[in-house]
């Protein structure tokens, strides 16, 4: 493993570089599952807070660890929209012209909203921000987001912006409930995230909230990030049969028949809720709901997570007795929420008005814009599959307006011109849409998550699944209900939770109080370290060799560690031995890669990059150390994050690190 070894482009040897001692395995290597290896002392939290952190809408809940069984919702929200319910806010966040931050959530939006435009473009304004941490290849501390006016900000500023408004409210709240003021470092935080993000996303997460003072690096199991499908996963097994509607059911359930059981079984869901959201306190049984006990030791299922901006899936498996969950097929999906609708509103538009005049007006007018996807926001949520009325979607005056003063000539002139059926101008300024122009919105966002969903069902590690669990904000759409249905219900049942946008908050709860719950999952990359081995005549390509002190070596060997979609234990430690190839060398440097890839021979190869840094200073140490010096390195993995540490077997000397996808 090569010392300090900064290489220049991917494909330059460090080795050769630095003329560097580097390290060398020492035969044979081996592993060791040592799951005691590090057993922190828990720290006991009074309180839970989970926030689940969403690209459309965002919310917190909570639960003390007195009474794990009392799932407190937070606060309901000031000025929430007409036809949307306001468990959450939505997640934008407004700065003023000095970038310091305003508001979050309704507020920020209210008071944008409310600026004069010739004010407003001097705010800063973001929204569905959430995204850009999945759809940015090479992230970094550095990556910056764009508000509605185009200026630039750093992101990681904005995320802690964000959590620091959660942090606040929540401490807030505990305080005033318990009337005597709340102690951060009282309180376990969980953060959610979609499992499909890369690590550096996860991490960067991790970063945004120890800016917002909830955690720190000297503490950090005051933070876990949780996976937003298990979290899911873990709030399903509690639940019982009133809980949840049973699309697949062919007898009546909760006394609804199956035909009306999408449409008015969530129509009655969603009053029953709406009677119990004063309380805002959800009693989860401490008992394996009903669905869960006909689940046998083996049995596969399937939780779809569709949330605003991407769809996540995982395939889990029960183990009993405990009913603990293993992860038996890595988490996929993609960019396919409920956003995908939006963006096909705006092609609508834009094949309406023309692209040109749409562009202008989201610049110009960004107050009217938000204001018109608001409109659309409420209408989407009221498309279903049986609906034989239109759709109206107001336009807001400016729209109107700035068009005319754009085009020279009327909205409706453009929509009769447009040639775009189904969409009708109204005298009283609506966009009026058929049923069946909005379910063509949500068309192509339903077909790739069905796509995707088939192409799960399709992998050996799939078949048999008994239920598929539909969870996340955009699964309260009968449209995608219905889709997922009749692709699948014939395969498992589906099974939908009845305060469905809420599932992940109280699964995110209850595993903040218990982490263990998941026992195994799947390693989502290949790690190893960059090590130097012997050079073999024949098997090893003549441009990796260097010869030090007579001793030929290759250089860039990947030594692994484990495998991308292997499966991996709660606290499972893989560790390797090492010696120096030279046995003076006194600072001896481990570089930790990982790669997508599972056959990796060398640390050059394409896709092969640098994660963490292991630097062991020796100075000082006992001189009269073995000849053959005994570096351990390990490595812990089965959780959300990964750990590393290398220690010299003489001395005991050692030394930690986190894995960095930020800062490479």
């Amino acid at each position: 493993i090569l010392c300090d070894a900064v290489s220049t482009s991917a494909y330059s040897s460090p080795a050769k570089s630095l003329g560097d001692p580097g390290i060398t395995p020492l035969s044979p290597s081996h592993i060791v599952k040592d799951s005691d290896a590090d057993d922190a002392v828990e720290q006991l939290f009074l309180v839970v807070v989970a926030i689940d952190f969403g690209t459309t809408s965002s919310g917190y809940a909570y639960s003390f660890t007195k009474e794990p069984e009392c799932i407190h919702v937070m606060r309901r929200w000031e000025g929430g929209d007409p036809g949307v319910s306001n468990q959450k806010t939505p997640t934008t966040i407004l700065l003023t012209p000095e970038r310091k931050f305003h508001s979050f959530g309704y507020a920020a939006r209210d008071f944008y909203h409310d600026l004069d435009p010739t004010e407003s473009k001097h705010w800063l304004y973001f929204e569905k921000f959430k995204m850009k941490l999945h759809t940015t290849g090479n992230l970094t501390m550095e990556t910056d987001l764009t508000a509605a006016n185009g200026k630039k900000v750093k992101a990681l500023e904005i995320f802690a912006y964000a959590l620091q408004f959660f942090k606040e409210q929540a401490l807030k709240e505990l305080s005033d409930q318990g009337g005597s003021d709340f102690e951060n470092t009282e309180v376990r935080w969980v953060i959610t995230v979609p499992a499909i993000w890369k690590q550096p996303a996860k991490q960067f997460m991790r970063q945004a909230a120890y800016k917002a003072g909830m955690a720190s690096p000297e503490n950090p199991e005051q933070l876990i990030i949780a996976l937003e499908p298990e979290a899911a996963s873990i709030y399903c097994r509690k639940l019982r049969l009133h809980q949840m509607i049973d699309l697949s059911s062919r007898a009546p359930v909760n006394g609804y028949s199956p035909s009306d059981t999408i449409g008015t079984g969530f129509t009655q869901a969603k009053e029953h809720v709406r009677r119990n959201r004063q309380s805002r306190t959800f009693l989860v049984e401490n008992v394996i709901g009903e669905i869960w006990s006909e689940l046998e030791e083996g049995d596969r299922y399937i939780v779809v997570d569709s949330g605003g901006g991407t769809v996540d899936m995982t395939v889990h498996q029960i183990r009993l007795p405990e009913g603990h969950l293993k992860e038996l097929y890595k988490a996929t999906g993609g960019p396919y929420g409920s956003l995908g609708v939006d963006y096909e509103f705006e092609k609508l538009l834009c094949k309406i008005f023309g692209e040109d005049f749409i562009e202008q007006f989201k610049i110009k007018r960004p107050a009217a814009w938000v204001d018109l996807m608001i409109a659309f926001e409420s209408r989407k949520r009221a498309a279903a599959p049986d609906r034989t009325n239109p759709l109206n979607i107001t336009l807001p005056f400016s729209f109107i307006d700035y068009y005319k003063k754009f085009r020279g000539h009327s909205v409706e002139h453009a929509l009769r011109k447009s040639n775009v059926d189904f969409v009708k101008w109204s005298s009283q300024g609506m966009l009026r849409m058929s049923p069946d122009a909005m379910n063509a919105l949500f068309k192509p966002t339903i077909d790739q998550i069905i796509q995707h969903l088939s192409d799960v069902f399709d992998k050996p590690e799939v078949t048999n699944v008994k239920f598929l669990f539909l969870v996340g904000g955009f699964a309260e759409s009968p449209l995608l209900q219905q889709a997922v249905q009749s692709a699948f219900g014939s395969r498992c049942r589906v099974i939908i939770p009845q305060d469905v946008g809420l599932t992940i908050l109280k699964g995110a709860v209850l595993f903040g109080l218990d982490p263990a719950v998941i026992k195994v999952r799947r390693s989502p990359l290949t790690y190893g370290v960059g090590v130097l081995n012997r050079f073999v005549e024949g098997k090893h390509p003549p441009e990796k060799l260097l010869i030090k002190d007579g001793t030929r070596w290759c250089t860039d060997v990947f030594d692994k560690f484990i495998s991308a979609d292997q499966s991996v234990a709660l606290g499972e430690t893989v560790t390797r031995s090492y010696t120096p190839a030279k046995p003076s060398q006194l600072v001896i440097v481990i570089n930790i890669y990982s790669s997508e890839q599972d056959n990796v021979s060398f640390i050059t190869e394409s896709g092969v990059k640098k994660c963490g840094t292991l630097r062991l200073d020796l100075t000082g140490t006992d001189a009269s150390v073995p000849s053959r010096r005994e570096i351990k390195t390990l490595m812990q993995f089965g959780d959300t994050e990964i750990k590393a540490m290398a220690i010299d077997v003489a001395t005991s000397k050692s030394v930690k690190v986190g894995i960095d996808f930020l800062n490479y």
